[in-house]
């Protein structure tokens, strides 16, 4: 699994928003928001709303992942 590169907090907003709203479909929303920037051209957005699909992938699981302290 990749891990998500934030530029800022608005990702997590986002990220929220889609699981509030598409629930189980989040992370597919947000991978149709991403491609459909891609078909666009508008990589910078594209590149954005993949992050916040894994993002959403990286809140689905019920532990921790990755090293705990």
């Amino acid at each position: 699994m990749h891990l998500p590169y934030l530029a800022d907090g608005t990702e997590v907003t986002h990220a929220t928003d889609l699981i509030a709203v598409f629930g189980a479909e989040a992370g597919q929303e947000a991978a149709t928001r991403a491609n459909r920037s891609r078909d666009l051209g508008n990589y910078l957005h594209f590149c954005r709303w993949r992050q916040i699909e894994r993002l959403i992938a990286l809140l689905s699981f019920d532990r921790a992942i990755g090293t705990i302290h």
